[in-house]
């Protein structure tokens, strides 16, 4: 079996077929991520480099889940500092106890395994599920469930049928609230999140992913309500680049002459002052004369 030193990797085989001496696997060229499981000093310890690693260290034994399997399935909706997860196929067995792991033992069903690269996973509706019964608190559950159902097309109703097949399956009570308010129409975790803060303080639901013809092209904002145009968007990092924050101030400009109210919320706003947030709108929802329909 080849074994490749650009990514995570184990040690002891490296070792044994010659392609590294201890010293060298010790030494400033690589870091160890997990016990026997290096990869390149040069690399990013981030939750994506995490989860390869946990799936080396329990290969035959486990797959990623949860938010490594988010991470891996192009559905990034944890944490940046989270835990890689890992979902054991037996039970009993080696126990993994390492910092940067958490650890699973839960039924699965083969079908509910695929594979991402060389690495084996639990299925986007397979993560999803898990994800709303894992993650500590509503809001973070329906970010979760709205990312994996974007970014992977499936079906919300795939879960419920899920939470069927494995009734009794622990935090299985949490699906149907989160099911409840999530969409696949979320297209960031941040859109969830303003969303979200909305809904926990009791404002109406506003429409999702709206488009208004401006100028001469389609926009779509990320939050509106229309019959008052009022537009709420997260202001996130990308839209400070020189080029993005251009094209940023035309398309608000075009919004604006169209009557257009538009609202936008930093990261440090979503994440520590989400009653800001609702604050805020339910204000402008007033002074534009909101009626609920």
């Amino acid at each position: 079996m080849s074994i490749d030193l650009t990514r995570p990797f184990r040690g002891s085989a490296a070792v044994a077929s010659g392609l590294l001496t201890s010293g060298q696997l010790r030494g400033p060229r690589f870091q160890r991520l997990f016990p026997d499981v290096y990869a390149p000093a040069d690399l990013e310890p981030d939750l994506a480099l995490r989860s390869a690693a946990a799936a080396v260290l329990v290969e035959g034994r486990g797959v990623l889940a949860g938010y490594s399997a988010a991470e891996l399935l192009g559905a990034s909706c944890g944490p940046a500092d989270a835990p890689a997860e890992v979902l054991l196929l037996r039970m009993g067995g080696q126990s993994y106890r390492c910092t940067g792991l958490r650890v699973h033992r839960d039924a699965v069903d083969p079908a509910e395994i695929t594979e991402v690269g060389q690495y084996g996973v639990t299925n986007p509706v397979r993560t999803a599920f898990d994800l709303a019964r894992w993650v500590p608190t509503l809001r973070e559950k329906i970010v979760a469930v709205d990312a994996i159902a974007h970014h992977c097309k499936i079906a919300l109703d795939d879960v419920m049928r899920l939470r069927m097949l494995h009734f009794g399956a622990w935090g299985g009570r949490h699906i149907v609230p989160v099911l409840r308010l999530a969409t696949p129409l979320a297209e960031s975790p941040m859109e969830t999140r303003i969303r979200i803060a909305l809904h926990e303080h009791g404002l109406p639901a506003p429409e999702i992913q709206f488009e208004v013809e401006a100028a001469g092209r389609v926009r779509r904002l990320d939050l509106a309500y229309p019959s008052v145009k009022l537009a709420i968007e997260y202001d996130g990092d990308d839209h400070r680049k020189q080029d993005r924050a251009h094209k940023d101030l035309l398309r608000e400009a075009a919004l604006v002459r169209l009557g257009w109210t538009i609202l936008r919320f930093d990261a440090y706003t979503v994440y520590c002052h989400p009653a800001r947030i609702a604050r805020t709108v339910a204000y402008e929802l007033r002074r534009l004369g909101y009626v609920a329909a």
